[in-house]
């Protein structure tokens, strides 16, 4: 007997395990990461760097983290999700110890960058990969699910870090989060499963005798899917949307702390980006099965360029705490609906590895991004010029949507190569 079977009753789709593995991983390893801007301060003080220096940390380990999808999916679509989660949880852990005894900055970028960057990579592109495959009908809903893990992490982990750092250190809070880490995510990512077939079921739980038409083992080899127009579309339109995406997760308490909130204050904000992100992968996911994915995308990155505006003339505490909540509603959606995308477009036999390279994108936008923001800051103390960039950067993303879309065919596998 496995330890699944033994942890889920019968009458439990196991789908809702794995959902809530995923939902774990993505709770501690995101959650950690998005408390970097909590940080911040005290990396600068101690170590001396400019905003944009310490803001690279943040940028190294994004990018590794989307771009190791690139490895990780095809690994996860090969060997299984399970032994991939649970590296990548123990990496992040040691990542985050090791950078509790850094020294220098430069110890920091190895240890965070290296250990969060890569420990993520390894186990998110795995762990949402399987989500998909568990489903059908209710695959917008299941995915937003799982990702809301990152809505609430970044909820709970910021102020956590805030608390932690307040009464042990940077270095405490730091080593505080990994030994968090390794027992939460990486003793639930074991529950993660990658085929619904292993257990004799199709997708939602359906007998295999009873499913028809498409099915997990179906749908476009990687080399269709890349050499897709919808590929190419989805790939430009992630770019453009990450180079600013992310730069609120850095950026936007230092922003606050400009304009005279208080730190405690301040933290909260990610906060409320995170209840934002949370109740828009629980609701524009769902609305995502019935609307359309694809349509829905469109609609969150024109949500996302609509609460950058905010941003840009935000400056009191309650105008802020408008945005970071929009845009986490709109942020959330756009992270649980676009692997439903991807399954749709492209079926689930790749569906790892096919999300995994197109996360590329996102890594190259988020290196570049939220750096980028801090540089311009500390050339003209302001940070007008990264938010308007970042809101037009979103308009583009949609554009590009909509270009895919007018071309038809959703949920269409079997043209995956138009």
């Amino acid at each position: 007997m496995t330890v699944q079977t033994a942890l889920a009753p019968r009458s439990i789709f196991h789908g809702w395990f794995v959902v809530a593995a995923a939902f774990a991983v993505m709770f501690v390893g995101f959650g950690s990461a998005y408390t970097f801007s909590a940080f911040l301060e005290p990396l600068q003080r101690d170590f001396g760097a400019s905003r944009g220096s310490i803001s690279l940390v943040f940028s190294i380990a994004g990018f590794l983290y989307f771009a190791l999808g690139l490895v990780s999916g095809p690994l996860a679509d090969r060997l299984g999700s399970r032994p991939l989660a649970v590296a990548g949880m123990i990496l992040i852990a040691v990542g985050l110890a090791a950078a509790s005894a850094a020294h220098s900055l430069v110890e920091v970028y190895l240890a965070y960058g290296l250990g969060v960057g890569v420990g993520i990579g390894c186990a998110y592109v795995p762990a949402i990969g399987a989500v998909q495959r568990w489903f059908v009908r209710r695959r917008g809903f299941a995915s937003g699910l799982a990702v809301s893990g990152i809505g609430l992490g970044t909820l709970a982990m910021p102020p956590l870090a805030s608390l932690l750092i307040a009464s042990v250190g940077w270095r405490g809070a730091y080593l505080a989060l990994g030994a968090i880490t390794l027992i939460l995510g990486g003793g639930l990512s074991l529950l993660i499963e990658n085929d619904p077939k292993d257990r004799g079921l199709g997708p939602d739980g359906d007998s295999i005798r009873d499913v028809s038409g498409a099915t997990s083992s179906d749908g476009a080899s990687v080399r269709e899917a890349v050499r897709s127009t919808r590929f190419a579309g989805l790939y430009v339109s992630c770019l453009v949307c990450s180079f600013g995406a992310f730069v609120p997760f850095v950026h936007l308490v230092p922003y606050a702390r400009d304009h005279g909130v208080a730190a405690s204050s301040a933290v909260l904000l990610l906060g409320m980006i995170g209840a934002g992100s949370t109740a828009g992968r629980f609701f524009l996911g769902a609305l995502a099965d019935r609307m359309g994915r694809d349509r829905s995308l469109i609609m969150v990155l024109i949500g996302m360029a609509f609460a950058m505006a905010i941003w840009g003339v935000a400056k009191e505490v309650w105008a802020l705490a408008a945005f970071a909540f929009v845009y986490g509603v709109f942020y959330g959606g756009w992270v649980a609906v676009l692997p439903s995308v991807v399954m749709d477009y492209f079926g689930g036999r790749n569906v790892s590895g096919i999300i995994g390279i197109l996360y590329t994108s996102v890594a190259f936008g988020t290196l570049i991004g939220p750096s980028a923001a801090g540089f311009v800051y500390d050339v003209n103390h302001s940070y007008t010029l990264p938010i308007l960039l970042s809101a037009a950067a979103n308009i583009v993303a949609a554009l590009i949507v909509v270009a895919i879309v007018a071309r038809g065919g959703t949920h269409a596998v079997s043209a995956a190569t138009r």
